[in-house]
């Protein structure tokens, strides 16, 4: 069974065309990169596929079924850019909140749902932090504590937008140990990245978007020097960085 499946899908800002024409599917169990340039629809494709935004054509089906059908299924973890930092709540009550699509908002929470919770920050590093205010954690903490959060919803599929941006190696480490566990589980993470000389270090199948499909597959067969020129073009800094990335494939080391 396919993860993801996404036909003819074309997506508009006000008449401007951001997505166009997309076409791929994803198998179960993959760590899957969403790659390419700034402005080229990374994370306008995770919200599409969320249903935040609507599509002017195409069709979208996780597990061959409709989002609605599945949601329960799926976890999101945003853009740590994208949330108010300042709300007056400890990192526990945020990590509780992954129960909410299953429980709803208004239940209260037992004691079977904080251990839970608590399994979740150990985890990934944040248990000492509990009651901390999520204000006061670093970035990388942050991102943990959504991690933590994503994790307490035991989702299939985990929709992430950049959870390796403006985090320390050690934060970066500690994530791609919990994804590579969630595969061993069999789930599948789709996960939206910009730092092209790590794609091969965390992902082993890999979209490469820049408003329209460039590829799409496993990370041996897509991540290459080609592909990137397609993507990116043919910037000094980014050839660099493509020798560097595709030495190993061509002498064989």
């Amino acid at each position: 069974m396919n993860a993801i499946r996404v036909k003819n899908l074309s997506v508009h800002y006000d008449k401007t065309p951001v997505l166009w024409e997309i076409d791929f599917t994803i198998p179960k169990g993959h760590i899957v990169g969403v790659v390419g340039p700034n402005g080229a629809g990374k994370s306008t494709l995770l919200k599409t596929l969320l249903g935040l935004l609507t599509p002017i054509a195409g069709t979208i089906s996780f597990f061959e079924r409709p989002y609605k059908e599945v949601q329960k299924k799926i976890a999101y973890v945003p853009q740590r850019t994208s949330v108010d930092w300042n709300f007056p709540i400890n990192v526990l009550d945020v990590v509780l909140m992954g129960l909410y699509g299953k429980r709803g908002p208004l239940k209260w929470v037992r004691k079977r749902d904080r251990i839970l919770a608590e399994k979740a920050l150990v985890r990934v590093g944040m248990l000492p932090f509990a009651k901390r205010q999520i204000s006061e954690l670093s970035g990388g903490q942050q991102q943990r504590v959504f991690l933590a959060r994503a994790l307490l919803q035991d989702a299939d599929l985990y929709l992430m937008d950049e959870p390796f941006a403006g985090v320390d190696m050690a934060t970066e480490k500690a994530l791609m140990e919990v994804f590579s566990d969630l595969k061993d589980q069999g789930k599948t993470l789709l996960i939206v990245h910009h730092d092209l000389t790590t794609v091969k270090n965390h992902f082993d199948w890999v979209i490469l978007l820049n408003s329209c499909l460039i590829d799409c597959g496993p990370i041996s067969e897509v991540f290459h020097e080609e592909n990137l020129k397609k993507a990116y073009g043919n910037a000094a800094y980014l050839l660099t960085e493509t020798k560097k990335l595709t030495h190993s494939k061509s002498t064989g080391v």
